[in-house]
């Protein structure tokens, strides 16, 4: 059905039955409102009625012909879409229809696609005539209600909880709401029209601003939000987005601000309430685990026995290793991870890791081993200690998750300003529906291949927490029982 058809009257003029009763019955199930009329005067009278912004018209009827009847309903609507049916179909007379008016004609005898090729291409004009008036009378607005609208929006910035600065093109500030002065530790006095350094203390925020106000970013990508600390030691947030007219040109910069001091403070808390558990928790374990092992070592009694206390030992180790990962996450939320970056030959970096884990490949009698592709590959600037984190949890997973006799690949190359390093196995693989959780806290993946192998779930969110560190990117691509590939982008040392 036309989705205009609902709003669209048509009148169906025709002295031969069969026409009409053929249009009505093929309009009416496109959703069309129809009338029709034999002659000339009753379509007059209809037409006064009912208003319909379509008209097919015969041309040859008794007593008032076509033409006439067509120059009467100009002369009531100029708009009217007038469509002329004629067994006479000639050019002259097709022209001559035209001249007085008509917007379309259709011969007889016509089939039904024909008819609704020329009634939809009418009912689409129309639907664009509409549209066209709806703009033209958006435009014509009087100054009043602009002037309102201004009012308003004013009122609703100046209400907003959150601080709110805006600049035109040259980075002069143009507006500062009152929570923007009272978040910024600005006077009352503090009108806009100044420079930026006269509002914001942070250097980076001021050239963020700046750019933006010229044009910079005005497809709102790669836009980055900024934290810095006021003289008093209030922490804000500071998201800057381009003000766009109409077609789309920069008008300037909007930035809003948000106090999220004790947001830190509580992250602050968090991470030493996390830390310090953990130590506290660890050293016990330790003790606990190093005990079991002496006495398992030690231990003569029956099977049962050796596998509670085997199955207590490796429980301990899960914990150990649950502990140093929750430290590994608390460093990473406090930025204590990848604060001493230097030049890394990544190459080295990952034939070493890769080394020390052959032993453990061998002991399930899996293939491990790296390609590099290029030669006076690049140094990257990062921490040593994240890289190995980063591949040695990568590489460990993919031995994990492949079976004995398996394959695991690690492949480096360059690809444009990145490094690019790919952990490849032919392992278990993952579900597609899994794929967007595998990197969030304590998220496992449970089947009947993996449920009796352990871990914290904590692995792959490390993994992604410090590749961000690093300015990187992770992806992942598997497929259930082919393996997954697990690639890793670092931008080269600059």
């Amino acid at each position: 059905m036309n989705k205009d058809a609902e709003t669209i009257r048509i009148l169906v003029v025709d002295d031969e039955r069969d026409i009409r009763e053929g249009s009505e019955r093929i309009l009416s199930r496109m959703g069309y409102q129809l009338q029709t009329a034999a002659r000339g005067d009753e379509a007059l009278e209809i037409f006064a009625k009912v208003r319909p912004a379509i008209v097919l018209l015969d041309l040859k009827m008794p007593g008032m012909d076509g033409m006439e009847v067509l120059q009467r309903l100009r002369v009531l609507d100029p708009s009217l879409l007038v469509i002329v049916i004629t067994g006479y179909a000639t050019v002259e007379t097709a022209i001559e229809a035209m001249k007085q008016g008509a917007y379309d004609f259709i011969p007889k005898p016509f089939e039904p696609d024909q008819l609704r090729i020329v009634v939809n291409r009418a009912a689409e004009k129309i639907r664009l005539t509409r549209e066209t008036q709806k703009l033209e009378l958006e435009k014509t607005r009087t100054l009043a209600d602009l002037d309102t609208e201004k009012s308003r929006l004013r009122t609703i910035i100046e209400s907003l909880p959150d601080g709110v600065l805006v600049t035109n093109t040259t980075g002069q500030v143009v507006l500062l709401n009152p929570a923007g002065r009272k978040v910024l530790k600005l006077g009352s006095e503090t009108a806009p029209g100044r420079s930026l350094e006269d509002y914001l203390p942070d250097e980076d925020l001021r050239r963020l601003v700046l750019e933006i106000s010229k044009g910079k970013h005005v497809d709102f990508e790669d836009i980055p939000e900024k934290e810095f600390t006021l003289a008093d030691g209030t922490t804000l947030r500071a998201l800057a987005q381009p003000v766009l007219g109409d077609r789309r040109e920069c008008l300037g910069a909007i930035v809003t601000f948000l106090d999220i001091t004790s947001l830190k403070e509580l992250d602050r808390l968090k991470s030493e309430f996390v830390a310090k558990v953990s130590h506290e928790l660890r050293s016990p374990l330790s003790t606990i685990h190093e005990q079991l092992a002496t006495v398992i070592s030690d231990l003569v009694g029956t099977e049962p026995q050796q596998h509670m206390l085997t199955r207590a030992k490796e429980k301990t180790q899960t914990l150990i290793s649950f502990i140093g990962d929750m430290l590994d996450l608390s460093r990473i939320e406090e930025g204590l991870i990848c604060r001493e970056p230097r030049p890394v030959h990544l190459e080295e970096l990952l034939q070493s890791i890769v080394e020390f884990l052959s032993v453990r490949a061998k002991a399930k009698n899996q293939s491990l081993t790296i390609e590099v592709a290029g030669r006076d590959l690049p140094e990257i600037e990062a921490d040593p200690v994240a890289l190995e984190s980063i591949f040695g949890n990568l590489i460990s997973n993919a031995l994990t998750y492949t079976p004995e006799g398996g394959r695991i690949r690690v492949e480096l190359d360059r690809t444009g300003i990145n490094l690019r390093v790919k952990v490849i196995d032919n392992g278990f693989g993952i579900a597609e529906k899994h794929l967007g959780k595998i990197f969030d806290r304590f998220y496992r993946v449970k089947d009947e291949k993996t449920r009796y192998i352990t871990g914290t779930g904590l692995g792959l969110p490390i993994v992604k927490g410090l590749v961000e560190k690093l300015s990187g990117i992770i992806e992942v691509a598997s497929t259930p029982g082919e393996g997954s590939t697990f690639t890793v982008l670092l931008p080269v040392k600059s």
